[in-house]
């Protein structure tokens, strides 16, 4: 393999591991509390190495909801419009577990 087809490679495999930790760390957060999104921003950002903006998260925030793992309650905010504040249901509390667990198993 000629050394730029392996700097892609390795490129495109960073990019995909990066959204499955974003993923879980999303859920990790959400484990702790109910959050709404920009929440969720602050908190990811103090992790070390992670450059998680809103239009990363948002996204993934949206698939998660749409796949029934999390549910959102919509509550106004003291300072703006209102919040969408997104929570694990029982199936989101379980692929958590699962991610954990795989995440465990080849780190």
């Amino acid at each position: 393999m000629k050394e730029s087809d392996r700097r892609i490679a390795i490129s495109l495999w960073e990019t995909q591991l990066r959204k499955g930790l974003a993923e879980l760390a999303i859920l990790a957060v959400l484990s702790r509390e109910e959050a709404y999104g920009y929440r969720i921003v602050e908190k990811l950002r103090t992790l070390e190495g992670w450059t998680l903006s809103e239009s990363t998260v948002y996204p993934i925030l949206t698939r998660l909801a749409r796949e029934g793992l999390l549910s959102i309650r919509t509550a106004a905010s003291p300072t703006g419009p209102s919040r969408r504040f997104y929570q694990l249901t029982p199936d989101g509390k379980n692929h958590l577990s699962k991610l954990n667990q795989s995440w465990r198993s080849i780190s």
